[in-house]
């Protein structure tokens, strides 16, 4: 889940260990399997809005001295590609998650090609940095 994008010339390191500083286990309720036209949102998991997640993009934010205008959408990707959007809604109406909850132990800084528009583009990102949620 993208809980924070920012400027290339941040120290991830120290940003994430500055931002996880007494932070437990993040978790997000699912709302839906979603779908849509832009290569990083072909179908995705929608998750409610937390007051704890937002809370952790503002800190990563004062941690990074960043001025975006990001906006805390949560949700994760489950797949990037090309389709038709009667293949999308077909697909995301397929899934049925098993779950209604989801808990992220960790927070990884990943450098990656901005826009992303291509499976090379998402083959080229890093991880920068990681850091366990809790410790």
């Amino acid at each position: 889940m993208t809980i924070h994008v920012a400027s290339d010339g941040v120290e991830a390191e120290e940003v994430i260990a500055k931002a996880v500083t007494g932070c437990r286990l993040a978790q997000a309720k699912v709302l839906k399997v979603c779908e849509s036209g832009e290569f990083i949102k072909t179908l995705f998991v929608q998750f409610a809005p937390d007051r704890k997640l937002q809370q952790l993009n503002e800190t990563i934010r004062d941690a990074a001295q960043d001025s975006s205008d990001y906006q805390l959408n949560p949700h994760l990707s489950l797949l990037y590609k090309k389709m038709s959007i009667l293949a999308r809604r077909q697909l995301a109406h397929s899934i049925k998650l098993p779950f209604s909850d989801v808990t992220f132990e960790s927070i990884k800084a990943v450098r990656c090609v901005s826009p992303t528009r291509s499976r090379a583009d998402v083959e080229a990102w890093r991880v920068v940095a990681t850091k366990s949620l809790g410790e």
